[in-house]
């Protein structure tokens, strides 16, 4: 008998249990609980992967594209229909206007009056915008260079419509956040603006749709712009008029802006939020030109090369990152020129081809680093070198990018050709010569330039100087040769 009451006892200790798990746990064991949902609630964040955004150009014909990060929802930008109406870079000053702005709103004088009577009432004008919101928007009215800032003060309803807002610089991880993007976008060739310098200055470009402009548009690769030039050098006192010094050739260029952001990483605080794990801002593209350089060209007094710009190019193309107008500001300038003693007299010819790549690189480990690469080979269609002497002329181009009206990258691509002749000597390429003597043309590319303090704007820590890119230096042998008056020359190259 004493067996079966054990047995009982742990049945009904069993059945007690079973209750207290059932029933007691979610009213009696609250950490459990609160702890497990926690769990539960961070699982879908972990899950999540990191938004990629796509890099393309913006669309052209449209409306201008802006974006707003709403000061209270985490900073995500999403697409919107607000427009710049003005902004003025030094003041801070932006009016900003909106499809519809005013919310009238309605609230009764008495709340025992009948409920069929008006009520009194005045339309409250609804800001487009409050403090803290942030601003992308591509160049506008009164905002050539994009804008990219944070709502500081809603001043009220401007005389002109649209509202008033006071605002301060703004950074891109602000409005970019977490996620990541990465691309590459052709510049519209036909957005360029060239500004010609010196007389003779033709332009051509092509692009998709078989759209062309200038003389030799219709040779050209799609998306490539053309600047053919033809400019005098000045030459050494006493010089004849037979060896009068002068450049003439083309530029040809296909430039593409490069952008990239990720935002995850384990990231420190700058005092604006997160600041980026990664980043990268540059301009990279195909290179060829044709040119040739005759006479006798003089040396400066200074003993500093001569350089002559013929051409301006400005373009502000907008990449649309997600629903985020990211403007880039791009300058070049071509120029040619010219390092000579003034002794030397050539009449040479240079086919040039290639490409290069110039920005800015940031990562956590290192900072912001230089990135300059330029891979280019040339051939000889014309060498001949007169007397004895040395001479350097470059067709290039100086190049500035940045974002939002803010310099970021300036590169100096300058593809050269150089000859030299020792003592006596009179050399062709083409197989003639006379008196004893030697030379030799070199085809090269000099690349230099900066990274400058505004590249920042991507949220990442200042650098207190500017970062030189490092000398890029790239020298090949065109052709050679020695001359008698008994042999002809052999050459290579």
């Amino acid at each position: 008998m004493h067996r079966p009451r054990l047995k009982s006892h742990a049945l009904l200790s069993a059945i007690a249990l079973a209750a207290v798990l059932t029933t007691g746990c979610s009213t009696d064991s609250p950490t459990t609980t609160d702890a497990a949902a926690a769990t539960a609630s961070e699982r879908p964040e972990a899950a999540v992967a990191q938004e990629q955004l796509a890099v393309v150009s913006a669309p052209s014909g449209t409306a201008t594209p802006t974006a707003v990060a709403d000061g209270g929802d985490g900073g995500r930008a999403k697409k919107s229909s607000l427009k710049v109406a003005s902004y003025d870079r030094k003041t801070g000053r932006a009016v900003i206007s909106a499809p519809s702005a005013t919310k009238p709103t309605a609230t009764p004088s008495d709340p025992s009056a009948d409920p069929s009577a008006a009520p009194t009432s005045s339309p409250t004008v609804q800001p487009p915008v409050t403090v803290g919101d942030i601003i992308a928007s591509a160049p506008a009215p009164g905002a050539p260079d994009g804008v990219l800032a944070e709502v500081t003060k809603v001043v009220g309803a401007a005389q002109s419509g649209g509202t008033a807002v006071e605002t301060e610089p703004a950074k891109l991880n602000s409005v970019l956040g977490e996620s990541k993007a990465d691309g590459e976008v052709p510049v519209d060739p036909s957005s360029v603006d060239v500004k010609p310098l010196v007389q003779g200055v033709k332009v051509s470009w092509a692009k998709t749709g078989d759209l062309h402009f200038g003389p030799e548009g219709a040779k050209l690769p799609l998306g490539s712009l053309r600047i053919d030039v033809g400019a005098a050098i000045a030459t050494a006192e006493g010089t004849p008029a037979s060896a009068a010094a002068s450049v003439e050739g083309f530029v040809q260029l296909a430039p593409e802006v490069a952008f990239s952001y990720d935002g995850s990483g384990d990231t420190a605080d700058s005092g604006t939020g997160s600041s980026p794990g990664a980043a990268f801002l540059g301009l990279s593209g195909d290179w060829a030109s044709q040119w040739s350089l005759k006479g006798r060209a003089a040396g400066s007094t200074d003993g500093k090369p001569i350089r002559i710009p013929f051409a301006e190019l400005h373009s502000d193309p907008v990449i649309q990152v997600g629903p985020i107008p990211v403007v880039v500001n791009l300058d070049l300038t071509c120029y040619i020129q010219v390092d000579a003693d003034g002794k030397v007299t050539v009449d040479v010819e240079q086919d040039l081809k290639g490409d290069f790549r110039v920005g800015g690189s940031f990562s956590w480990a290192k900072g912001w680093t230089p990135v300059s690469e330029s891979e280019m080979t040339g051939e000889p269609l014309k060498a001949t070198v007169t007397a004895a002497g040395d001479v350097k002329a470059a067709l290039g181009a100086e190049a500035t990018v940045g974002l939002y009206g803010t310099v970021g990258v300036t590169a100096d691509l300058a593809p050269y050709v150089r000859a030299h002749a020792d003592a006596s000597a009179t050399g062709s390429s083409d197989g003639t010569g006379s008196v004893t003597g030697a030379y030799a043309i070199y085809g090269g590319v000099d690349l230099t330039g900066s990274l400058n303090l505004q590249l920042t704007i991507f949220g990442t820590p200042v650098f207190q100087t500017k970062i030189p890119l490092g000398a890029l230096h790239h020298e090949w042998l065109l052709t050679e040769g020695r001359a008698t008056a008994t042999s002809p020359p052999t050459k290579s190259g």
